[in-house]
């Protein structure tokens, strides 16, 4: 049987699902209805073109005509849905200022998630946000055509701090503001101290529990909470994102409690004709199993693989996020994965801590850095939970193991007896990751007497 598969929105969620699906399906016809230009684009790697690390915009772009001929998907872009009609199988878009009908037989909506921008007095053609193509070329074509010698960033997650690197690099003289009393809120706050000490040694301007408040002067004069002002030729607006979720609440499918799209373990929405990946989902915390929305790319192709996995007939479900993310700024890698000890805290949820400072390889070899290293665990099983590194060179490494050691369900004892691999130039004979779980292991077994 053809079936007739639309998806809604494209990028990480729905351009993966729909060449996730072509991989084993040859036959059904696969839509792809894009709200803006692009079908496919790396997100990610948006802030190093901005930065001028990448040199040739469409290595970020992923060619509309090579996608539509490599998986025989028929595409719509610039073209906006406006309604689903769940009992007749049918949507409603708009292209062209013209509106169109089209039903399905399996819908899967990947609509994304939004920019926050508030409404500010004075705000200025000069801020931005950047979550799609179209933004990255805002930003890009004012850079070029202004040439600003100073630019604000509001927010220090992710995207701010990506930003706030790669403005540095093009040569801006950068400010950051973030309203909490250190930057990255997953990072606990002797971890992120680290973070905010590095941001100032590179000599950033940094702004902590303030808020920015109002423009002047055409929107290069910032007002903050505190009563201090701040000159920017541009602003980066980076406070969050907002799940799209209106066309799914408005055709009666279930939300959760984060305010995401509710799914099963297969991504199917309360409406089992209906699946839903990517930013605007809401999924469940691998450790904690409770209600989690973690709007990254990771999950996002994953969970096009369940869909993929279970239109095919297989029930590959999915058990749960870790959220582990990584992340360069400046001379620091930071890595983290799992629960935090603040927000076990916030949940009330048992947990010990071990904090350990190692290096990236055997001290007496060239080249060896220090690593930071913070991990928590269950007091009475000694189950990791969740763990963060941050150094100049391993700790992509390091995460890489706890978040394995995390989905295995191992203890902070099977630590001291991983094999890592020695040689002097990639770790120590004993790894910071076994001299972590050594030192863990002796809080565990001390609170277990």
């Amino acid at each position: 049987m053809i079936n007739k598969i639309v998806i809604v929105g494209g990028v990480g969620g729905g351009a993966t699902v729909a060449a996730q699906i072509r991989r084993y399906d040859t036959e059904s016809e696969i839509y792809i209805i894009e709200r803006n230009g692009y079908i496919s684009f790396a997100n990610c790697g948006m802030p190093y073109y901005l930065g001028g690390t990448i040199t040739d915009r469409s290595q970020v772009i992923y060619s509309e005509n090579d996608f539509r001929e490599k998986y025989h998907v028929s595409i719509e872009t610039y073209a906006r849905v406006t309604h689903i009609e769940p009992e007749k199988k049918t949507l409603l878009f708009e292209k062209n200022n013209k509106p169109y009908e089209m039903d399905y037989d399996t819908l899967i909506l990947s609509p994304g998630a939004r920019a926050v921008m508030p409404e500010l007095d004075g705000i200025g053609y000069n801020t931005f946000t950047l979550r799609s193509v179209e933004d990255m070329d805002q930003i890009e074509a004012f850079i070029s055509d202004n040439k600003p010698k100073t630019a604000a960033i509001i927010g220090g997650g992710f995207v701010g701090l990506e930003m706030l690197e790669n403005l540095h690099q093009r040569g801006l003289q950068c400010a950051l503001v973030d309203h909490s009393e250190h930057v990255m809120s997953r990072l606990d706050a002797d971890m992120a101290s680290l973070v905010d000490n590095h941001i100032q040694e590179n000599g950033v301007d940094l702004y902590l529990n303030d808020r920015l408040e109002s423009y002047s002067d055409d929107g290069t004069t910032l007002h903050l909470q505190s009563g201090k002002s701040l000159q920017a030729d541009m602003t980066l607006m980076a406070v969050g994102i907002t799940p799209n979720i209106e066309l799914a609440e408005n055709a009666g499918l279930e939300l959760g409690e984060t305010g995401a799209i509710k799914v099963n373990a297969f991504m199917q929405t309360s409406d089992p004709s209906i699946y839903a990946l990517g930013d605007a989902v809401e999924e469940v915390d691998f450790i904690t199993k409770k209600p989690a929305h973690v709007a990254l790319a990771w999950p996002a192709h994953r969970q096009a693989f369940v869909i993929a996995s279970h239109l095919n007939g297989e029930e590959i479900a999915r058990d749960g996020i870790l959220g582990s993310s990584i992340f360069r700024i400046f001379d620091y890698t930071v890595a983290i994965t799992g629960q935090s000890s603040k927000a076990l805290e916030a949940l009330d949820i048992p947990f010990k801590e071990v904090m350990s400072k190692g290096f990236s390889h055997a001290g007496y070899y060239p080249g060896s850095e220090k690593l930071w290293m913070k991990i928590v665990f269950d007091p009475e099983s000694g189950r990791l939970l969740g763990g963060s590194v941050i150094g100049p060179e391993g700790a992509d490494k390091r995460m890489a193991v706890l978040a394995t050691a995390i989905k295995g369900k191992l203890t902070v004892e099977d630590l001291t007896d991983l094999e890592l691999g020695y040689n002097p130039i990639y770790s120590s004979s004993k790894d910071a990751l076994n001299i972590l779980g050594y030192k863990a292991t002796d809080e565990w077994k001390k609170s277990n007497k």
